[in-house]
Parts: structure tokens; sequence; C-alpha cells
């Protein structure tokens, strides 16, 4: 993995390839690179290739200056799996000829490693990619440069995940593509199509894009797009029309994408709830079939990966105490590989901000296999991979999420489930009309609410400041801001590369409390509610210890500044909605604390956005 992009063209597709791997930059990587088809000498084809360890704009650079063109071409960006970080293991990778990129894992290269070097094949990189090069090569010899044949045959031998794009010098009129757990789409022109992991990387060229289902094989040309399913059976894909934005893909007056998308969460949650405002707490904000569905569930389990699972953690308190339902979070990618106990009358809910997370997509594939008939997806990018398998949808309306860190995803999740604990709760009459009502009043503050905390963004700079000399500490909340503490904790170690650690309050004396001393900063999400006497307690046992502590309250919490004690306030409390409030100064803080200590804030080292490999 990570990023994909290809195109065929009557123009020089090179600035079009160059762009979109920029666009598909937040997506994580270390290394890019592009192979182009374009005349040699005696009029064959011929292939050319340039790559390089670090950022696209040096690739970029180097392709200039070599001056590359051609109207045939693919590109890509990696995230290192198999082999270091290196030219020779940066895509795209070659094999007499034929150029390829892929994103996923190939579960068995070795084996076939071993089956082409006794056929005469070199490798020249660590990689499992360059396996399926020299068997697209060996392939095309035995079909007569068939390149779409010699595709199609070739991943029937893969096991794994993978996307491709492929190209070769026999074929110089078409590329040929495929997708197999790794999200794959091709974009639809005049006199040109494209091929992308991620429509970001085509939207300047086109709008039009259709997605390849599992087991896809695609061949491109400038004239139009065959696609063919796993039976190799030609097949037709619905053509959507993308609704990406250009300015939600650009930087526009902030400096990051993290700091712009922290500050789109009072739009980013208004999308999201608007049609619960207009019509009220209805089944239909899941699909056609959710009121059925919904009205006969015994319980509800809920699977997801990072932050998504701590969307996950915050929803298991709502439902249980507005739908009074049983309700538990997993890690997808555990219990995909455990003997999971199943009660076919439990709704199973994925959550996913890309919708094309591996680990969550096969933990959903799982579920369904133990008898779980009824699945929910939420889910930010329409007519992914996990929302097409899933019986109930719900898309937040977040926009395009570029920073690696999520932020404006992880509010709308938790919007969009505070409206699935309402509507379960209304189908099983324990929310009545004063209540939904007063749930709905809190939903129409909450826009307001969040973006009083942004305002609050001046304080937590001085904050920042400090925190960006330390490397470590502890984050802290006890009932629903537990959660919340722990995506803290999460978006510190992700954008500022400081080690943190978050537990619930009451934990601190249980071992933890062994680590406080004056080098250690601890933060507290201590709002107004039915637990914030304990949480006090818990603070005077950090004190006790010469903690540092820093607390994010609000109006009510009763408490003020005194040495050693740090405290910015909420301007409200917005009772059961406050961790989605309690979330923004913890964002911000970690924003500008990596400010402060220099990190690639939105592409944070080691780190892909979508995640579509074990």
């Amino acid at each position: 993995m990570c990023g994909i992009v290809g195109a065929i063209a009557h123009r020089d597709v090179v600035p079009v390839l160059i762009e979109g791997l920029k666009r598909l930059e937040y997506r994580g990587y270390d290394s890019a690179g592009l192979a182009v088809v374009n005349d040699g000498e005696g009029g064959r084809h011929d292939v050319r290739r340039v790559r390089r360890t670090g950022r696209v704009a040096e690739m970029a650079a180097a392709a200039e200056q070599e001056n590359f063109h051609a109207t045939l071409g693919i590109g890509h960006t990696r995230w290192a799996t198999h082999g270091g970080v290196t030219e020779a293991n940066a895509h795209p990778h070659v094999s007499h000829g034929v150029a390829l990129v892929h994103n996923g894992i190939i579960e068995n290269h070795e084996e076939q490693r071993e089956k082409l070097r006794a056929l005469g094949y070199v490798f020249e990189s660590q990689t499992d990619t360059e396996v399926i090069a020299h068997l697209m090569h060996y392939h095309l010899l035995k079909h007569d440069d068939d390149l779409l044949r010699a595709l199609q045959l070739v991943v029937k031998e893969l096991t794994g995940a993978y996307a491709l794009a492929v190209v070769s010098r026999e074929e110089p009129e078409r590329l040929v593509a495929a997708r197999m757990g790794c999200p794959l789409l091709v974009g639809l022109g005049e006199g040109e199509n494209f091929v992308a992991s991620d429509v970001s990387a085509i939207v300047q060229a086109t709008r039009k894009v259709l997605f390849l289902e599992e087991g896809d094989v695609a061949e491109v040309s400038r004239g139009g797009v065959r696609v063919f399913d796993r039976s190799d059976a030609q097949v037709q894909r619905e053509i959507h029309e993308s609704s990406v934005s250009l300015s939600s893909l650009e930087l526009g007056p902030y400096r990051h994408f993290m700091q712009k998308e922290i500050h789109e969460q009072p739009r980013a949650l208004g999308d999201t709830i608007e049609a619960t405002i207009d019509g009220g707490f209805v089944p239909e904000l899941f699909g056609a079939k959710a009121a059925d569905v919904l009205r006969h569930v015994e319980g509800v389990q809920i699977l997801a990966c990072g932050t998504s699972y701590y969307a996950g953690l915050t929803a298991r308190y709502w439902i249980e105490q507005i739908a009074n339902l049983p309700c538990s979070v997993e890690i997808a990618s555990e219990y995909r590989y455990r003997a999971a106990y199943a009660n076919p009358k439990h709704l199973i809910v994925t959550i996913s901000q890309s919708g094309e997370t591996l680990d969550t997509m096969e933990a959903l594939k799982y579920a369904k296999s133990l008898g779980h008939a009824h699945t929910l997806s939420i889910c930010n990018v329409p007519e992914s991979a996990i929302p097409r398998a899933s019986e109930l949808v719900c898309y937040t309306r977040a926009g395009a999420e570029i920073g690696v860190a999520s932020t404006k995803a992880f509010t709308t999740q938790l919007a969009a489930l505070f409206q699935l604990a309402v509507v379960l709760g209304k189908l099983r009459g324990r929310v009545d009309l004063e209540e939904e009502a007063g749930y709905l009043e809190q939903l129409r503050q909450l826009p307001g609410s969040v973006q009083h905390a942004l305002n609050l963004e001046p304080q937590i700079v001085a904050w920042a400041e400090q925190f960006a000399g330390k490397q470590n500490a502890l984050f802290l909340g006890r009932g629903l801001h537990y959660p919340i503490a722990l995506e803290g904790a999460l978006k510190r170690k992700e954008s500022s590369y400081i080690h943190a650690e978050a537990y619930p309050a009451g934990e601190l004396k249980h071992g933890p409390l062994a680590l406080v001393d004056a080098a250690m900063p601890v933060v507290v999400i201590a709002p107004n509610d039915a637990l914030l006497e304990k949480v006090k307690s818990n603070m005077q046992e950090v004190r006790a210890r010469g903690g540092e502590l820093f607390v994010f309250a609000d109006e009510g919490s009763g408490f003020g500044e005194s040495e050693g004690v740090h405290v910015i306030r909420t301007p409200r409390n917005v009772g059961i909605l406050s961790p989605v409030v309690h979330t923004i100064p913890v964002q911000l803080l970690a924003y500008h604390t990596a400010l402060a200590r220099g990190t690639d804030v939105d592409k944070p080292r080691n780190l892909a956005k979508s995640v579509t490999v074990e």
C-alpha cells in the first residue's frame, strides 16, 4: 500500500499522475514512483520508470529532469510492508517491459518467489509485489502478450489482498487493473480514462467513477472500460458521480489539514445531524429496512479499529443507558481471529472512516459467517466496501478527511452512534416524547458547543508549549469520558510522537500511579457529571505524588487553578453529548504540541490513512 493512480489519454498524463499522487499523500507513504509507456527506438514502445524515497515532490523533480512525457502511465505512493524504505523496494516494479503498482499484501509470495526463481527470474527487491510483476511477464509469454488475459490468470494464483494497475510496452493502448480486499476505482473521461485507489487522486480530471467489486479485473483504454468478475464474465458496474469537492482537498488559510479538519467540525456535525434535526430520531436514518431490523435487536456488537474503536467504546455507554440493550465493543483485528460467541439477534455495527479498513471488513465477513444476519455500517465514504457489504448504512457527512490523524471523522461517528442509541431506545419504548425532545435539543446545540470549544485554541497553544518538551503523558477520564482520554492519548502519539497512555481515573491506584512524578504531565477530562467528585479524588492522588495536572473542565466543574493544577473550561455543560465537545481540546492539544515539536503533522511517520493490510 498505499496510493495508486493510472491514466491513459491523448494528452500527456505525467502531470495527471503527479497531481494524483500529491492528492494521495494524506494516506501516508515513504516512497513514490511512476512508470510510463512511450515510443522507443525503432518504433518499439518502451517502459520508463522513476522512483524516489521521501516525498512525491522529489520524485516529480526527477521526472521533470529526465523529461518524462507519455499518454499511458501508472504511479504509486508506498507505505513499506515487505522490505525497507529503499528505492529498490519502491513501486512501480518492472519485469521485462511489464510495470505494475500494488496495494495490499500477497500472503503466498514466498511460494511464488521460489517457483519464479526456478524459471530463471531474478529478484531485485524484497517486496511481495515484484512476484506479481514476474508472474505477469510469465503469463504474457504464454498468452501472446494479452495483458488482460495474463492478469486474469495471475490473480488466480495470488492469496491475500491486492489492488493492481499494470501496463506493458507490448500493449501501449490499454492498462489493466484488479482488486481483492483493497479499494480501486475507475474514472471515466472523454477520450481518457483513469484508475485510482481514491477518488481524490482523479477528481481534477473527472467526477464519473465506477467502483470495482471484489475479484474484478478491468481493461481500461482511451475509448472505454470493460469489467470482468472473478469468473471472467463481463459485467456492468454502476457509474457514480463523485461529490468530493476540490476545496476539501486544499488547505485554504490553514497550515495543515489536521488543523483545517479540526475547525471544520461544527459544519461536519451540522451536516451529519441535519436529517435528524429536520425529521427526528427515526429508524430510516439507517436505511429503508431499519425499522424492521432495529425493532427486533436484542443486543449490539461493535467492531472497529483505532479511533473508530474509541467511538464504539463511547457508544456502549449511550446504547446501554438510553436503549437498555447490552453492547460489546471489540477491536476488529482481534475479533476476526477468535472463536466468537454469536447471537443472530444481535446487531453487528462496523465503524470505519474509509469504509475499506481490511481488519474491519474481514471482521464483518466473519460475523456473517457465524450467523449474524443484521449488520450496520457507520462510514464516511459512500459506496466503499464495508457499507456495500452491510444491510444498513449510516454515512457520516464529514467530507474528505486528509490528515492521517482522524478528527472530524471521529466526532461525526460519535454523532451517528448517539442517534443510533436514541432510535433503538425509541423502538424499545425506553425514550418518551419529552426525552426525545431533550435529546433533539442537545443535538441541535452541538455544533455551536463545538465552536465554543474551538475558541479555546489560544489557551491550548500555551499548554502545548509546555508539553512539547515532555516524552510521556497520562490521560485520565471516567465513564463516558474515558474513551475520550484514550483518543487524546492516541492523537498525541500519532501527531507529536510523545508516548502517552490513557486510563480510567479510578485505575490510577491499581498501578499507573507508580509513573506519576513532576516530569509526568497528567491530562484529565473532568466535566461536571455524576463522576466529577470521584475524578477530583483521583486528581488529589496525582497532586500528592508531585504530578502536574492539566484539566479540561466545563463551567460547572467547580474548581479553579492552583499550584500544579491548570484548568481550561468549555463554556457550558452539554450533558450526555459532552464526549463530543471534550474531544476538541485534546485534538487541539495534540496538534499544537506536534507543531511545537516540528513533526510532520498531516503525514506522521510509519502511519497510513487507509489501512488496507493486516
